[in-house]
């Protein structure tokens, strides 16, 4: 596909989402019918497929790759999903389960849906986020157009230095596992009434898991890792947001981003209230509070603090350049992020196969992450942590070169190895 052809594409599904979003925006009541012959539509198949293909990943449970698709021939690919999806013959396959780490020792389960299906999933998805779109609320910041984690950890700095001296840090237990299927559908059906879209969607919820060889059914839940499933809990949610907005303001910013959420009280009783009001509307939704992870925190005298979105967010004094003190809320990355940070360095040393790399080339393997890191982590007040992942390069690097040169001393040359890998190119996290 040409360049002209790509952006023309892009320019008409960017038109029609804006006008879906102009409509439902133009009344919150309307029920969406006519939509099914979208998603089928040629440009709507091709943005889909770029979208999936620029996401990456691994195959579903047919073992088909994205290379595979391409060797077979895009176009061809999606004419068959286009034929498929006009003559009403469309199942999707179970999900592949696969597992990846989440903390030390905990591993976090995904499913992995096939190719064909992620593409359908994202044509969906093109074709319903801006109706959903026009009703989600301000303090909603995950998996949303134009919306991202530092926004909501912006909010959070300012809602804690506006007198918001207690937070009720909230845990959902289990929330992908625990969705009530007919209650999401209830909230999808307020604003769709395409009977196709709705059987999809269904269909998608009840698929299946596929581990081991064996399939079970999926009578609750969400499996993550599919495209839909990210708007999916953010319309299921949205209940919560929606009560909280109508009937609990008055109690404390609420601040969400996907199923991580806190809200930010100005007094002890407020906050106390505030975490009675979530879990009755979490009762609503057949969801419950982890009890050793929901907390009532003092941010007043900065002896307690709370992690978000991967920051550790505590009040301390700041001293301006004139000797003015202050109190501001400091956000640096907490310690499980710093483990997380550390791990995914190690990762790239932990295969004997790299000691046949040269050092520019460990370092082309190293500056993406380190730039992505920085990119997240490189807040203000960062830099402290921020330095000790840089040292820990240095240190994995020298481990490194020192193996490779067979050099018994461990660190030895460690102030050579820092010369020569920044030399060569290597990105710092603080500059």
């Amino acid at each position: 596909m040409n360049a002209q052809k790509a952006n023309n594409t892009k320019e008409k599904v960017r038109k029609l989402q804006r006008k879906l979003y102009l409509a439902a925006k133009l009344n919150s009541k309307r029920r969406f019918h006519a939509l099914y012959d979208k998603v089928y539509r040629e440009d709507i198949l091709i943005e889909a497929w770029k979208r999936v293909k620029s996401n990456g990943g691994i195959g579903g449970i047919d073992q088909i790759t994205i290379a595979d698709v391409e060797k077979y021939g895009v176009n061809k690919f999606l004419q068959e999903i286009q034929t498929e999806l006009k003559e009403g013959k469309y199942h999707p396959k179970p999900v592949k389960r696969t597992y990846i780490p989440k903390g030390k020792d905990q591993k976090r389960p995904l499913g992995i849906p096939i190719i064909k299906d992620r593409i359908i999933q994202m044509a969906v998805k093109i074709a319903i986020e801006p109706i959903f779109e026009a009703d989600f609320k301000d303090n909603s910041y995950g998996f949303r157009p134009k919306r991202n984690a530092h926004q909501a950890l912006e909010r959070i700095r300012k809602d804690t230095a506006k007198k918001g001296w207690w937070v009720v840090d909230a845990d959902i237990k289990g929330y992908f596992d625990n969705i009530n299927h007919e209650k999401l559908m209830i909230l999808v059906k307020q604003r769709i009434s395409d009977r196709r879209i709705l059987k999809m969607i269904w269909k998608w919820l009840r698929v299946g898991v596929m581990e081991k060889g064996e399939q079970y059914e999926s009578l609750i839940g969400s499996p993550q890792g599919g495209v839909i499933s990210p708007l999916l809990s953010n319309i299921y949610l949205h209940y919560l947001d929606l009560v909280w907005e109508k009937h609990y303001n008055h109690l404390g910013k609420l601040i969400r981003y996907c199923d991580d959420f806190v809200v930010i009280s100005r007094t002890r009783k407020e906050a106390e209230h505030g975490l009675k009001a979530v879990k009755y509307i979490m009762s609503k939704l057949e969801l419950e509070l982890h009890p050793d992870k929901t907390r009532l925190v003092n941010m007043w005298d900065g002896k307690d603090g709370f992690d978000f979105l991967g920051f550790h967010h505590r009040r301390k004094t700041t001293e301006t350049s004139k000797g003015n003190k202050f109190q501001e809320t400091h956000q640096f990355p907490s310690q499980k992020a710093m483990q997380k940070m550390r791990d995914n360095i190690k990762r790239v040393f932990a295969s004997r196969s790299m000691l046949l790399l040269e050092v520019e080339d460990m370092i082309k393997i190293l500056n993406p992450k380190i730039v992505g890191m920085r990119n997240y982590y490189g807040l203000k007040n960062a830099v402290k942590q921020l330095n000790k992942i840089d040292w820990y390069i240095i240190k994995k690097f020298t481990l490194w070169y020192n193996y490779k040169s067979q050099n018994k001393h461990r660190y030895a040359e460690i102030s050579n190895v820092r010369q020569i890998i920044y030399k060569n190119g290597l990105k710092k996290l603080v500059d």
